[in-house]
Order: C-alpha cells, then sequence, then structure tokens
C-alpha cells in the first residue's frame, strides 16, 4: 500500500498529538483535527479546526479529504472530554457536552469515514473508551456512561461494517498523565492505580502498541474487540 491515510481526532495535545506524531513516524499522511489551533506542526501532518459533534464542520472535512487524498485508510477517535463530579452536583450541561463530545462525536466520525472506506472496502477504526467502565468508577458518571456507548457503538458498527472490510475495535487506557488527569487529585489516580493488576500509570506508548496491532493488515479478522490497559 501507498502511503497510509489516517485520521485523528484531538490532536492538539496529549494522547491525540503523540499518535500524531508517532505515525507521521511511520510515514502515514495525518491529517487531525481539534477546537483550537495546535502550537505544533511538522511535515507530514494536515490539521483541521472543528467541534468533533459539529456536523456541518465534520462533514466538510471528510470532503476535503476526499478531494485531496481520494481515501481514508484509519480513524483513531482519541477526542473526549471528562468531568470528575458525584451525580448528584453534575449539572446537565456538562452532561449533555461530555455525551456530544465522546458518544455523539464518535458515531458522527465513525459514519462519515465508513462512507470513504467502503469505496475501498478496507479501513481499520479504533475507538477509545475507558477503564473506567469496567471498573464502575463513582464521581464519573457522565464519562463513564458516555464511554460505555462508545463500547456498545463499536459492538454494532464492528457487524454493520465487517462487509465492507472496515474493523471496529476500542482501546481503554487506564490514567495516563495528560490534561485530562491533571484536575484528578492524586489520592483518586493512586486508587485508581492500585485496583490494576500493573500498577503504575500508562504511558502514550502503550496506547499506540495496542492501535498499531488493530492497523496491521493482518488484524482483518478482528472487530468488534475491547483492550482494556493495566489489567483489570
Amino acid at each position: 500500500m501507498s502511503q497510509p491515510v489516517t485520521l485523528i481526532t484531538g490532536t492538539r495535545k496529549g494522547i491525540g498529538r503523540y499518535l500524531a506524531e508517532h505515525f507521521v513516524a511511520r510515514d502515514h499522511q495525518v491529517i487531525g483535527c481539534s477546537r483550537s489551533p495546535t502550537d505544533w506542526d511538522t511535515p507530514g501532518y494536515q490539521h483541521f479546526e472543528l467541534d468533533v459533534c459539529d456536523e456541518i464542520a465534520v462533514r466538510s472535512m471528510f470532503s476535503a479529504i476526499r478531494k485531496s487524498h481520494g481515501r481514508l485508510d484509519n480513524l483513531i477517535n482519541n477526542a473526549g472530554i471528562a468531568s470528575m463530579n458525584h451525580s448528584l452536583l453534575t449539572p446537565l450541561k456538562t452532561v449533555e457536552r461530555i455525551l456530544e463530545v465522546n458518544l455523539v462525536g464518535t458515531f458522527l466520525f465513525c459514519r462519515e469515514a465508513a462512507k470513504l472506506m467502503q469505496r475501498a472496502r478496507h479501513g481499520r477504526i479504533v475507538n477509545f473508551t475507558t477503564v473506567a467502565v469496567p471498573l464502575k468508577l463513582e464521581g464519573e458518571a457522565a464519562y463513564v456512561a458516555s464511554k460505555a456507548g462508545v463500547k456498545s457503538l463499536t459492538d454494532v458498527l464492528a457487524r454493520e461494517y465487517a462487509s465492507s472490510g472496515i474493523t471496529v475495535n476500542s482501546i481503554g487506557p487506564t490514567p495516563i498523565d495528560t490534561d485530562l488527569i491533571r484536575a484528578v487529585p492524586k489520592q483518586k489516580i493512586d486508587e485508581l492505580v492500585a485496583r490494576q493488576a500493573i500498577k503504575r500509570l500508562g504511558r502514550c506508548e502503550d496506547v499506540a502498541n495496542v492501535i498499531d496491532f488493530y492497523l496491521r493488515e493482518e488484524s482483518d479478522f478482528i472487530t468488534g474487540q475491547h483492550l482494556f490497559l493495566g489489567g483489570l
């Protein structure tokens, strides 16, 4: 195959930025997006500014990808937000925003990516869930609900897209030292890590390793699977 075309959401910082640089280094043509401009750039990377749950903006971006590349090989749905709060103290606007970004945004990107991928009857989609789902993490009701939705969405889309040669899998990272967890009290993170079989924070390299596996040509018989890091 010529240079794979890989789209990654939420690439301004954290895991998304790491993955963008990771796949550029592996000679992919990488496309990224975020709500704000990046403060970094690298050859082989193209950036779009948009909200992942803005349907008009997302469809416009996919139209641009179709015109410039003619195909899409891989989609990595990394964009996500969280808010640690007891359910009794969580405003409805917060719940709605978490569901929009994490679940609706993932659905929208999967749908539009599959439309483009099915032309070549080949594609890889990787969605992000979280270990907070199997751990039923208290204090994260809206976040866990949104990511449980992503897990179920992955199951259904794996079946819907299989006949088009598209695999759909998910990864569930443990806490990783990014902005997403820096507002969480250290005691809470330590308690979460203690529930893992391997008692350390995750690393971006751990995430990239799983995604590399899902994206391999030899992984065409693997779909509807969920890999949670850390050993739960």
